[in-house]
């Protein structure tokens, strides 16, 4: 399991084929990478800048991951959250999963990346053309993830 937060961009890629490299069980990898927009709530986006408490971060992602792994059986995953200044088409988040099936797959993914928006604790900061500003959280994040519930 890899959990990263760092305002280096990484290779997609390059981290789902050694998610899945070397072991023979994992019959699916499901992925998500979310990119930052040139546009949000009507307005034009230059920048997003995002920021985190370090400790905190760390606590909270490895929680959403550990209960991800007590819903589904999961082989490995990768979750890799960007921090810091980014632009419209840089990446934000990658979350990949593998798993020996694809159900369990694209559900932890799907899990994580919603637990990610509403759990994990990060703030951004977009600057747009009337000035900077918080971006809030959405409603549809907060039901996406309450359908986990149990």
């Amino acid at each position: 399991m890899k959990i990263l937060v760092d305002e280096k961009d990484f290779d997609a890629g390059a981290e789902i084929a050694a998610l899945r490299t070397g072991n023979p069980q994992i019959g699916a990898v499901a992925s998500f990478v979310g990119l930052v927009r040139d546009t949000n709530a009507g307005s034009d986006v230059a920048s997003m800048t995002l920021e985190h408490y370090p400790a905190m971060t760390r606590r909270a992602l490895e929680a959403i991951v550990a209960e991800a792994e007590q819903r589904w059986a999961l082989l490995d995953m990768t979750v890799i959250h960007r921090v810091g200044e980014l632009y419209p088409s840089d990446q934000i988040v990658l979350v990949a999963v593998a798993a020996s099936h694809r159900v369990d797959a694209f559900a932890a993914c799907e899990f994580i990346m919603d637990y990610l928006k509403t759990q994990a604790p990060f703030w951004k900061k977009e600057q747009t053309p009337e000035g900077p500003r918080w971006v809030e959280q959405r409603a549809t994040d907060e039901q996406a993830a309450a359908r986990w519930a149990e």
